[in-house]
């Protein structure tokens, strides 16, 4: 597996970025990967372990060691072939996974050696694509079967290409204006290029996948007469409500949900560099733009939503940017009697938006917005201890200026009236209640962050596959037209 005890002689080097001065000026993205010879070097550090944890560590259950050891080998092809075994699309996940394999990687328990298992698997996917291995793979035979999936991101996606591989006719019915969900309108373009999307998406239409665009079940199109054509349904439409942030003057013109910002600035950049789609929204009137161009902003909430705000802000070349965190600072190292190896380390990371400018601050309770003449104008907080309940600490109270305050706390669960107008029952969190993809109505299924809530994207991915297979068992046991 890999080299004999390479991962003592080499070191582990990390994907290489854009510097951060260069790439705040354009929206291109700016992950890149080491040359191959470098690639095969850090493959050769993958061990020959007993138990490759990096499996526990990895939702779909990537099969990291032996593509690890084929790239060192040279055999790029059947890389790819591996890999694809377990992730329909390993281009997103290279780029936008947080990597969680890398943190259960045995190499890690001296932390900060891991295998860069991130790195080398988008270099097997993006070399594929280049040299055209990834190719559509039609059913050989169809079964005459018919199945909607509502969304389009990467849950309902890899539902949708696991289905129409099994024969069965797939239509994807999607209220926004293109495929991707999240990926295509909440994460910016410099993380992953909307052509790379694009780029599945095409693959899946040739592989028999219909897809919808511009139309929301339950408004644009009634729930009886979806069932009416379809014998199943998979919802995937993601947890898309908003934590809100209930504090006075957060009714003030300023004050917008990050996803609303997001959206704008993703379509901005479809519009000024593609990828063009066939029946975009107009651009906002300027009363309804949200806009960082020349604003203090402030960003609460501390997560991947957050980061990406932050990033955007610079490139519309924000007066100044704060993002704050409710939590206190965590260690700068894994601390083991908190997440022990091979758990994912509650440890102090530095987002690639803050390496590209901007403060951030921890312990830190949002207590008032005020502004006048219903404008933002100031940004009130005291600091907290920390840890839950978050009390406010007296006396540490202070304000500062804020045009512009985008609310990046997570998000709650799916939206309500889809689940509602399919009767579909709710569990305590308020997702779709299907413990086994199968909800309580009979030929409806779920699938994604709808089902388990708020998540990464290689559990949408890995969500998406179980799903498919859980609608199969259900067709095999269920006549047709019944």
């Amino acid at each position: 597996m890999g080299e004999l005890g390479a991962f003592l002689k080499l070191d582990r080097v990390e994907i290489p970025e854009r510097d951060p001065k260069e790439r705040i000026s354009d929206y291109r993205e700016f992950l890149g990967t080491l040359p191959l010879e470098g690639l095969a070097g850090q493959a050769a550090r993958c061990m020959e372990c007993g138990v490759p944890f990096c499996h526990h560590g990895c939702p779909v259950n990537n099969l990291i060691p032996d593509w690890n050891d084929l790239v060192f080998r040279d055999r790029w092809q059947e890389a790819i072939e591996q890999l694809h075994r377990t992730n329909n699309f390993p281009e997103f996940t290279g780029r936008l996974c947080p990597a969680p394999c890398e943190a259960a990687c045995v190499l890690e328990i001296r932390e900060g050696e891991a295998v860069t298992i991130k790195q080398i698997e988008l270099a097997i996917i993006d070399r594929a694509w280049r040299e055209g291995w990834v190719t559509p793979r039609p059913a050989t035979r169809q079964t005459g079967r018919s199945i909607a999936v509502i969304g389009s991101g990467p849950a309902g996606l890899a539902c949708a290409q696991q289905l129409a591989r099994a024969g069965h006719t797939v239509r994807v019915y999607e209220r926004d204006e293109a495929a991707g969900g999240l990926v295509r309108f909440g994460v910016p373009d410099f993380k992953i290029d909307k052509h790379v999307v694009e780029r599945r998406v095409a693959q899946l239409r040739a592989e028999g996948v219909e897809f919808r665009f511009g139309v929301e079940v339950g408004v644009d199109l009634d729930p009886d007469e979806l069932r009416a054509h379809h014998e199943a349904v998979v919802i995937a439409t993601g947890s898309r409500v908003p934590r809100d942030l209930p504090v006075g003057g957060r009714e003030l013109g300023g004050v917008h949900f990050a996803m609303d910002y997001l959206y704008q600035r993703n379509r901005f950049v479809a519009r000024a560099f593609g990828p063009e789609v066939a029946a975009p929204p107009p651009a906002p009137a300027e009363a309804d733009t949200i806009s960082a161009a020349g604003r203090h902003v402030v960003v609460i909430g501390g997560g991947d939503t957050g980061a990406d705000c932050v990033a955007n802000a610079h490139r519309e070349g924000a007066r100044s940017v704060t993002q704050i965190e409710l939590i206190g600072e965590p260690p700068p190292f894994r601390p083991d009697a908190l997440s022990p190896w091979p758990r994912w380390p509650m440890k102090l990371r530095m987002p690639y938006a803050l390496k590209e400018g901007g403060e951030r601050d921890f312990a830190i309770s949002t207590t008032e917005l005020s502004g006048s003449d219903g404008r933002l104008e100031r940004l009130h907080w005291a600091r907290n201890t920390g840890t839950p309940p978050f009390e406010t600490i007296a006396g540490t109270e202070e304000s500062r200026p804020a045009d512009l305050v985008l609310l990046a706390m997570g998000f709650v669960g799916p939206e309500p009236a889809l689940l509602g107008a399919l009767g579909v029952e709710r569990d305590g969190r308020g997702n779709a209640a299907a413990p086994l993809y199968a909800t309580s109505v009979e030929g409806i299924f779920a699938a994604g962050d709808a089902r388990r809530g708020q998540s990464l994207i290689v559990w949408a991915i890995n969500e998406g596959r179980q799903c498919a297979r859980a609608v199969e068992r259900w067709l095999e046991r269920t006549p047709p037209g019944s």
